[in-house]
């Protein structure tokens, strides 16, 4: 398996200021010939209100099937970080993520699950989705509740 050099994980590493900046970063898929399904789960997402400048929360869920990369846990994270000081509408952060990595990644199929913590008296989920899942591709439920008192 060709390296792929990585300049966030094992090192000292910070949170870009803005989403925009964060770097994420891939390695070669370890298993190219086969269809399976990643999931990364962040129950503890913040991001601004871009109208009164509060912070916003979500559990925010990613599946995706990889083609020749996948993304790197730590770089995923200090980019989920980046939008901690970043204004911006639910639907705006959930889809922006989502199109992120599937810049970096080209998965054949990925979905996004942002369950976001009321704002004005109700949540707001967004769902956004790319690709063709593979028909042979097991995909579990992403097991949230609908919002009563979430976590």
């Amino acid at each position: 398996m060709k390296k792929t050099p990585l300049n966030q994980l094992g090192k000292s590493s910070h949170a870009a200021d803005t989403p925009e900046q964060a770097i994420l970063e891939t390695v070669p898929n370890p298993q190219p010939g086969a269809h399976y399904l990643v999931r990364f789960t962040c129950p503890e997402f913040t991001s601004i209100c871009p109208v009164t400048g509060q912070p916003d929360f979500a559990h925010l869920v990613i599946d995706y099937v990889p083609d020749k990369k996948i993304v790197e846990s730590k770089s995923l994270k200090l980019f989920f970080y980046s939008f901690r000081s970043h204004g911006a509408f639910h639907e705006d952060c959930t889809v922006y993520i989502g199109k992120r990595l599937i810049e970096v990644l080209k998965p054949k199929w990925l979905r996004i699950g942002g369950y976001w913590y009321p704002r004005g008296g109700m949540p707001i989920d967004v769902f956004f989705q790319y690709g063709k899942l593979p028909k042979d591709v097991w995909v579990p439920d992403q097991s949230v509740a609908p919002y009563r008192g979430r976590g």
